[in-house]
């Protein structure tokens, strides 16, 4: 049986532009619903809170043109809306720890939660955005990745679910710009950090800040030597926006990450010099597939978006650093 539309009822400003936001209690998804709204857009934020955080979303929930709808997009996602004109498909687990809780779920959110998008687009006419990852390169071999670099994924690994899942999505919103003339955007989000992290997160940042201020051991996996590229939020935030309102839509995805590299030693210094803590840093053993360098290549942001990062790294560990504190002792 099929299900019936989700009403949605505009309650102050009917006129305003519309935009739809999966995955809008998550990370990067409520920031974006903020800045979505201060640009004047009414928000429908989608979430099904497997990973999403109603704290994330607390301060605007008595906003009278944001919208919280709790539902699963590997569902379809039918809204009875007027003026639905953006899309953005944030949906999904990020973090390795989060998303091999329940592969398969992982793999239907990333492919068929995307189609369900995109025919959501499709039905609306709207620009739809997707969520694509860094992850699409693997463990590299070409440094740093450039878009046109196909990428050594292990499509049968205990990360595959995301690194296929994710390329598959990428097939689909090409597919449905060739066939239906869907206005697709699609970024390769590198390693993004800042407030709003969860601490059970279980990506690298999360993990080292939480550790030093519980004053438990520093986990790195491996010698520390493998490398990462750390975006803060409010720079990610902004390179979407400006994909998304580039006039037209780049004929291939685009990275958006931070090309300054740091080796993982370098990061669990940092964090400990920041906190002050006296945490000791402990080595495990390097999961399956880690990639050993992670670096983007963001010429073509630069060139079509003129977009690159702009805070620091010490700056924005600051700033996660005091969301933490604040998520700790309950005040977040």
């Amino acid at each position: 049986m099929a299900m019936p539309p989700i009403k949605f009822t505009p309650r102050r400003h009917e006129g305003l532009p519309a935009a739809v936001v999966t995955g809008g209690a998550g990370f990067v998804g409520s920031n974006l619903c903020d800045r979505l709204l201060a640009e004047g857009y009414r928000v429908i934020c989608v979430d099904n809170l497997q990973t999403g955080r109603k704290s994330n979303i607390r301060h605007l929930l008595g906003n009278a043109d944001f919208t919280f709808m709790e539902h699963d997009v590997v569902e379809p996602l039918k809204l009875q809306a007027r003026g639905i004109v953006r899309v953005y498909n944030l949906a999904g687990a990020a973090s390795p720890p989060m998303y091999q809780r329940d592969p398969i779920h992982t793999l239907r959110t990333n492919v068929i939660g995307a189609i369900n998008v995109l025919d959501l687009a499709k039905q609306t006419g709207a620009r739809i955005f997707q969520a694509s990852t860094s992850e699409v390169y693997g463990d590299p071999e070409v440094h740093p990745q450039p878009e046109n670099y196909s990428g050594r994924v292990n499509c049968y690994g205990p990360r595959a679910c995301y690194d296929e899942g994710k390329r598959a999505a990428e097939t689909a919103f090409f597919e449905y710009r060739r066939q239906h003339d869907v206005d697709t955007r699609v970024a390769r989000i590198f390693n993004t950090y800042g407030p709003r992290m969860s601490p059970e997160d279980g990506r690298v940042v999360s993990n080292f800040i939480v550790q030093a201020l519980k004053g438990e051991d520093i986990t790195i996996y491996g010698d520390g030597s493998q490398t990462r590229s750390f975006c803060f939020v409010d720079d990610l935030v902004e390179g979407i926006q400006r994909l998304m309102a580039a006039d037209e839509p780049p004929t291939t995805p685009v990275n958006l990450g931070n090309p300054c590299e740091f080796t993982v030693v370098e990061l669990a210094q940092l964090v400990l010099e920041l906190t002050g803590s006296r945490s000791r840093i402990v080595h495990r053993p390097l999961p399956q597939d880690d990639p050993r360098q992670r670096r983007p290549n963001i010429t073509k942001a630069r060139e079509l978006l003129h977009w690159q990062p702009a805070i620091a790294l010490r700056d924005g560990l600051i700033r996660t650093i005091e969301h933490f504190v604040a998520e700790l002792a309950g005040y977040a």
